[in-house]
């Protein structure tokens, strides 16, 4: 038996290829849209992909189902519940599909979405499963978050009591031994604490993760809604994408580099325009209008809150990076960038563009406390939910920043803005993006919130 997994930090996604390694039969369960890594290793293992299983409607990121469709023929299943108006194989509790000696079993597994189902996979019929492949239903250390529902009409309580049932009654009914395998990893919105390890046991997860202990199904319901980290507003997008037919990646794009002029051009239509260096040399200098979001974070998911889905997109990029970095901007559907700017590895621009240039003004917490202590500062805590329960630095707004820009009336003007976030990244994207949004006087708070209670909460 073959079974891979496939693992990309910037969106914490997990797809699979299993295969028969005697009949050389595969399919592909929750494919990423950059398709060329599953065919080319398809092809080094003697394997021919003829399905791809979505465990459900993915709304993190743009599932790559209807490229392999085209570049195999391959069938594309669902869980029964699934509605899409392109052509599904509905996979039914207990259906089992052969590979050969391979064996999967799907199981329902509803919570997350209504149509959410798990593959369970043996090497061979009768024998103890191997693996289950559990979606966004049950991951290492949490289970799914059930307020994503893209189906029905259902609320949000009905859709965690279902996952109660999900993970007691099915998924902690195998056997320990059984290796899970979910489509997410520490990091995803899918879920509030997700573990790094990218695979665990079932045995491992009875033991450790603390939403399937024993609990009442009240108990459960209130653990798994509370704390949620705010869903970027592209979710609803991609789930929607997800559902229908859409224009498909192309496999070799490659996105032109600008001229100055073009630049300018671009500039004054109202393009977006991402900045993906690092937090430090964005702040010590950026073209007029720019949002900082930095490559070597969540550049992908964090870009989607900065950007609709289809508004065109420059990226200003170290060289060598932008092509990667539009390929992950197209992996949750935004395939609008029509270009890029390189700085050099020293961040200097070119000197056509040198009357653009700005500097990012940043505050320590030492000047935050001065400016809180006089009452002559607004500040805004870009956190999600969840992380202010550790604390609070006490004035601050919250908004957290996969809302922000769809509500920038909540932050008052009329005085400095300082942001603050954890530990410095997201507050840099936050305050990048008020300025280019026209408010005057932002700035983020180097360290975030870790640095002030650093100093400020006793041990």
């Amino acid at each position: 038996m073959i079974l891979e997994q496939y693992y990309i930090e910037c969106l914490s996604h997990a797809s699979y290829l299993i295969g028969d390694e005697r009949t050389g039969r595969a399919v592909v369960v929750d494919p990423r849209r950059d398709v060329t890594e599953y065919l080319d290793d398809a092809q080094r293992l003697g394997l021919t992909i003829e399905g791809v299983i979505n465990t459900h409607f993915h709304a993190d990121f743009v599932s790559g189902h209807l490229e392999l469709l085209e570049a195999t023929g391959a069938w594309i299943g669902f869980g029964e519940a699934a509605e899409a108006d392109y052509p599904i194989r509905r996979l039914a509790d207990g259906e089992r599909l052969s590979l050969g000696d391979v064996d999967l079993e799907i199981l329902s597994t509803p919570g997350h979405t209504w149509e959410s189902i798990s593959v369970l996979v043996r090497e061979r019929p009768g024998a103890t499963p191997t693996a289950v492949l559990t979606g966004d239903s049950l991951f290492i250390g949490d289970v799914g978050r059930p307020d994503l529902v893209n189906i029905g009409d259902s609320s949000t309580s009905d859709l965690a009591r279902a996952m109660y049932h999900t993970i007691h009654a099915k998924l902690l009914a195998l056997p320990d031994v059984v290796t899970v395998m979910p489509a997410h990893g520490a990091g995803s919105s899918c879920g509030k604490n997700l573990s790094e390890e990218l695979t665990s046991t079932i045995g491992e997860q009875r033991a450790t993760n603390p939403s399937v202990q024993p609990m009442s199904e009240d108990a459960f319901v209130a653990l798994v809604v509370d704390g949620q980290p705010a869903a970027p507003s592209y979710f609803s997008v991609d789930a929607g994408l997800n559902k229908t037919m859409h224009p498909l990646l192309d496999q070799a794009r490659r996105i032109p580099e600008q001229t100055p002029e073009q630049f300018r051009a671009e500039l004054e239509a109202g393009t977006r325009v991402l900045d993906a260096r690092s937090v430090e040399d964005f702040a010590a200098g950026h073209l007029a209008g720019s949002v900082n979001v930095g490559f070597d974070g969540r550049f992908a998911e964090t870009g989607g809150m900065v950007a609709e889905v289809g508004e065109r997109i420059v990226l200003i990029t170290y060289p060598g990076e932008e092509q990667d970095a539009a390929l992950r901007l197209a992996r949750i559907g935004s395939d609008n960038a029509v270009g890029y700017v390189n700085t050099g590895l020293d961040g200097v621009f070119p000197t056509e563009l040198a009357d653009l240039v700005r500097t990012a003004p940043r505050t320590t917490v030492r000047e935050l406390d001065r400016l809180l202590a006089a009452d002559a500062v607004t500040l805004v805590d870009i956190r999600n939910p969840g992380e202010r329960d550790s604390g609070v630095i006490p004035g601050a707004i919250a908004v957290p920043l996969a809302q922000l820009r769809v509500q920038l009336g909540q932050v008052p003007t009329g005085r400095p803005i300082v942001v603050h976030c954890a530990g410095g990244w997201r507050s840099s994207v936050a305050a990048s993006l008020l300025r280019a949004q026209g408010f005057e006087r932002v700035s983020d708070l180097i360290g975030g919130y870790n640095e002030w209670a650093e100093a400020h909460v006793p041990v």
